[in-house]
Order: structure tokens, then sequence, then C-alpha cells
């Protein structure tokens, strides 16, 4: 699973610690979702794409693999 968290952070010009607060999380946990470490539940997702207020296909996406 692919995603542009780093892109939609530097647009809306926010921290890992900033939308970790936002969510709930941990900064780490943002830092391991954004190096494709780590797969998001669907809470998580969700959550993360209300900040940014896109849908969550627009956050994330599917690699050929999955």
């Amino acid at each position: 699973m692919k995603n542009n968290i780093r892109v939609e952070r530097a647009i809306k010009n926010i921290t890992q610690a900033e939308l970790a607060e936002l969510i709930g999380v941990s900064r780490q946990t943002i830092n391991t979702i954004e190096s494709n470490r780590y797969v998001p539940s669907t809470v998580l997702a969700l959550k993360i794409a209300r900040v940014f207020g896109k849908p969550v296909e627009d956050i994330f996406s599917l690699d050929e693999e999955d």
C-alpha cells in the first residue's frame, strides 16, 4: 500500500508530531505509515483522511502486489 501523507502534510504545513496529535497516535506511528512499514487500520486511515479533508482513496492506494 502506498500513501501520500508526506505530500499532504507539506500542503497543510504540519509536522508528523502535529498530525499524530490530531489523530491520537505517536509521531513514530505516522513515521512508520509514511515510510510504508506499517499499514494503518481502517479507523486510523479514516482519521488521517479527515484531517486532510480528502477521501481515504486520495491518501492511500494499493500497490500491484496488494
